[in-house]
């Protein structure tokens, strides 16, 4: 199984968030994970290790719906950063819609490698893992 040694979780529901983490323990996916309530604390948190490539998550995982900077609003300034960042970071988005829309303009993304429905569990989540551990860094 890969291994990570930073997974990024952009997320405000506490209650998924904690069952995330647990999921994550489980799974044995990541040396260390970062868990972030909006977009804008995440694109800080980016902006600010932008040159530090052991800093930077190796994924993120992506709530649509949050206060402050939502998903696609992170997508937006992740679109205007990611060419400063010292590493590419896979983002899968994560959500609990079933609106057909949300999953079109996820995958459109170009940023979004794929759409996962919560809640999330140790299989998704290693699936998850490998598909990122692919992909250029």
């Amino acid at each position: 199984m890969n291994m990570l040694d930073t997974l990024c979780v952009i997320d405000d529901d506490p209650v998924f968030t904690f069952l995330l983490k647990k999921m994550i323990e489980k799974a044995q996916v990541t040396r260390q994970t970062l868990y972030f309530e909006n977009g804008q604390e995440a694109i800080d948190f980016l902006e600010a290790n932008r040159e530090q490539p052991g800093t930077l998550p190796q994924l993120i995982l992506l709530d649509i719906n949050m206060p402050i900077l939502d998903g696609w609003q992170f997508l937006d300034e992740y679109a205007v950063l990611h060419r400063e960042l010292a590493r590419n970071i896979p983002i899968f988005m994560t959500s609990s819609s079933t609106d057909p829309e949300d999953y079109k303009r996820a995958l459109a993304s170009e940023f979004i490698i794929d759409y996962v429905r919560k809640p999330i569990y140790v299989k998704e989540i290693q699936s998850i893992v490998g598909q990122a551990s692919v992909l250029p860094q």
